[in-house]
């Protein structure tokens, strides 16, 4: 009934723990997830996961927070998204929270990712914090939306979600949603198209309410589809099969429980 967008599994809070996150993920009905590369090194970690568990899937990708990494080339992303379990290029985009000065191998490292996810006809995740404006002028000069993609964890404002959208781009809402001073997002939530949401725990991160604080899992990712049911007055039943489904014509997938 529900898909996880987002979390990153191989991450050690959740890793030594998989067999109670794969049972707890079957007792909320959270039948998929889709875990997120964030560094080359790490990423045949997310492929094995990938590919010891039927209803896992991989990204291929560098974080813009990583500045030490070793730049991924084009054609590096491309060849490795080849394997069939790897359904899209990201996590990428850019990030101006947590790093200052100059950025500009962040931007060009977003145009790589968005070049290899055009070339390789597999969508982006993107990650965009304090560089709203930037992210959609990157996007628009690059025409990501030929690859399409999700605003992974969104945070901005509705102008944002629907210049996004415009683009070719679905809309994600993490656990931050269900927070009571998230207005902004709430808003966004409450207005966009069911048709261009997904759902994410972004998990070990951003446990929602009423686990925040805590090591977040994608067991939890149904507590974001009740605060969106919640907010547009609509079944949970409702919220799960459209984000599901939007997961499945994002992602070229047909999953089944």
């Amino acid at each position: 009934m529900f898909i996880d967008s987002h979390c990153h599994l191989n991450f050690p809070a959740l890793l030594d723990d998989l067999e109670s996150i794969f049972e707890n993920m079957r007792h909320n009905q959270v039948t998929h997830a889709l875990c997120v590369s964030v560094e080359i090194a790490t990423f045949p970690d997310v492929l094995a996961l990938a590919e010891s568990h039927r209803n896992l899937y991989a990204s291929v990708g560098v974080h813009p927070d990583y500045e030490l990494e070793q730049e991924p080339t084009q054609a590096e992303l491309v060849k490795l998204a080849q394997h069939p379990k790897v359904i899209a290029i990201g996590e990428t985009g850019l990030d101006y929270y947590r790093l200052t000065g100059d950025l500009d191998w962040q931007r060009e490292r977003f145009r790589t990712h968005i070049r290899a996810a055009k070339e390789c006809d597999k969508p982006l995740i993107i990650h965009t914090r304090s560089a709203a404006a930037d992210t959609l002028r990157i996007m628009s000069e690059e025409d990501a939306g030929k690859a399409g993609g999700v605003m992974h964890c969104f945070t901005e404002n509705l102008d944002v979600a629907y210049a996004a959208i415009e683009l070719g781009f679905y809309i994600s809402f993490s656990g931050i949603l269900t927070f009571k001073n998230a207005t902004q997002i709430k808003e966004v939530a409450q207005n966009i198209p069911l048709e261009k949401m997904l759902i994410e725990t972004d998990s070990p991160y951003l446990a929602p309410t009423p686990y925040r604080g805590k090591t977040n899992q994608p067991a939890y990712v149904k507590h974001v589809a009740e605060e969106i049911a919640k907010l547009r007055n609509i079944s949970l039943q409702e919220v799960g099969e459209a984000t599901s489904h939007n997961f499945n014509q994002l992602f070229h997938k047909q999953v089944s429980n």
